[in-house]
């Protein structure tokens, strides 16, 4: 009865103040998904999207005390669309999302609008998420990416230098609360608007997604009012590249000019880059919630790096330096490979894949480079994964640049354990004070006992096949011999 009353006050014309009191206490209400009946109907949304200037009228936003009416219809419309499924149906038959659409087209160049704008982005956002039709309507009807990419721009003030090359200025301030939420809600609905967009079909396409690579490039150089918040505006953006089709990521650098003091190699500008390593190992660092909070980078890491040669060289050299100590385990130690290889035994597969992954491309998919840095034991996951058991490399080509071992390594190499990855003591042989009637004792004991195991089907015994991949050993064995017979020679 309270929403009723509220709407029906709502839907006559009272002043300014009234309906601002009267929309606050609805945005109230609106969070009881049990209110929301009366409010989900199609007169009383449109009473919110009239209130909202998302009406048909192209007036322009122009009297000020009109903003705060405006900014609380659109956090009512945010709450009732995310609390009910009727409302977001709703939202489609009454072609809400073109109306958002209009209203940021609105917001260009006009001042004192942007917590407008940002409740706008949130809107499409929700929009976007909660309705994959919205998603296609805004993505081939309402040119959603270019929109939504203006709308970006604006936020973070981009200055343009020359295609794809946006101006760097050091001395610039961090961005205000307000301009680092509206750009944060505007890199959400992108990414929601770009799912499945990794194949590039047109040269417009291209454009559109180099355009918002370069865009997205300034939003990792840029930081926000506090850590926290920079930390969410490099999340989104990292969230938004991996929608990006690899092929344009190639904007992330750049040749570097002269004056420029930022991170250089091979006379490429390679900040971004490093913003997104440091990010990286920062996920590493916080323990929890890998799945969502580092994966993302490490897959766009991956991917950079299996085809932009610049990018796969500058973070070899930072991630897999040349190696000189390898008194310790490969996993034992503070630095950033020491830290992906404990990832490539933990718990939760995906991660474990996407670590293992990012130091094989790192390798040039070579199983012999993987196992010099991390040991056969933390490998042995994924060489099992893509039947790399024994040896050889991946299926992608790369440069034919070879590593050059240290002569710390070279010296080491004979003495290192193939299977942890490390240098290791000598260790006396138990079985040289053993006469040979307590080996074959000890012998038969390891037999009986693999034995029992086995018919419990407690372990399972396995093979590497001739191919690499694993199989159970009797089947091993088999296509072993039949191999030897095939190629020997026949008289």
């Amino acid at each position: 009865k309270l929403c009723e009353g509220i709407l029906n006050i709502l839907e006559e014309d009272t002043k300014t103040s009234c309906q601002v009191a009267c929309l606050e206490a609805l945005r109230i209400l609106s969070r009881d998904k049990k209110v929301l009946v009366p409010v989900t109907t199609k007169r009383n949304m449109q009473i919110l999207m009239r209130l909202a200037k998302l009406d048909t009228v192209e007036d322009p936003l122009e009297r000020v005390s009109e903003f705060p009416v405006i900014v609380e219809a659109l956090k009512c419309l945010c709450n009732i669309i995310f609390n009910s499924a009727v409302a977001q149906k709703l939202s489609l038959e009454l072609n809400l999302a073109a109306m958002l659409c209009s209203l940021l087209e609105k917001c260009k160049d006009q001042q004192f609008v942007d917590d407008i704008k940002c409740f706008d982005l949130r809107l499409l956002f929700l929009l976007s998420l909660l309705h994959t039709d919205i998603r296609s309507q805004l993505r081939q009807e309402l040119q959603g990416v270019q929109v939504l990419t203006q709308a970006l721009e604006s936020s973070v003030s981009v200055r343009w230098t020359e295609e794809y090359k946006v101006a760097e200025d050091r001395d610039r301030p961090p961005l205000s609360l307000q301009e680092t939420d509206c750009a944060i809600e505007a890199l959400k609905a992108l990414f929601n608007v770009t799912l499945d967009s990794w194949n590039v079909h047109s040269e417009n396409e291209s454009h559109q997604f180099r355009y918002m690579a370069a865009i997205l490039r300034h939003c990792l150089l840029t930081t926000g009012p506090t850590e926290d918040k920079t930390e969410e505006l490099h999340s989104n953006a990292v969230n938004l590249l991996s929608n990006v089709p690899v092929s344009c990521l190639d904007v992330l650098i750049r040749p570097s000019s002269q004056e420029e003091t930022d991170i250089k190699y091979n006379g490429m500008n390679m900040g971004a880059i490093q913003i997104l390593l440091d990010f990286m190992e920062k996920r590493i660092d916080k323990g929890s919630s890998y799945r969502e909070g580092l994966t993302p980078v490490l897959s766009l890491l991956t991917e950079c790096c299996r085809t932009h040669r610049n990018i796969r060289k500058f973070i070899k050299a930072q991630v897999l330096p040349p190696l000189r100590d390898v008194s310790n385990r490969p996993e034992v130690g503070t630095t950033v490979r020491n830290k992906l290889v404990r990832l490539m035994t933990h718990v939760d597969l995906g991660v474990k894949q996407i670590a293992a992954e990012f130091l094989f491309v790192l390798c040039k998919e070579r199983v012999d480079s993987l196992l010099k840095y991390t040991g056969y034991g933390n490998a042995a996951g994924l060489l099992a994964a893509r039947g790399l058991l024994a040896g050889g490399r991946g299926d992608h080509w790369y440069s034919d640049d070879e590593d050059t071992d240290t002569e710390e390594y070279k010296s080491a190499k004979p003495n290192i354990n193939l299977i942890t990855g490390h240098l290791e003591e000598p260790m006396p042989n138990p079985m040289d004070e053993m006469t040979e009637e307590q080996k074959e004792y000890e012998a038969m004991k390891l037999v009986n006992m693999f034995d029992k195991l086995s018919r419990d089907e407690l372990i399972k015994p396995m093979g590497v096949r001739p191919d690499g991949t694993m199989a159970p050993l009797e089947e091993a064995v088999s296509q072993y011999h039949t191999n030897k017979q095939d190629s020997s020679d026949s008289d």
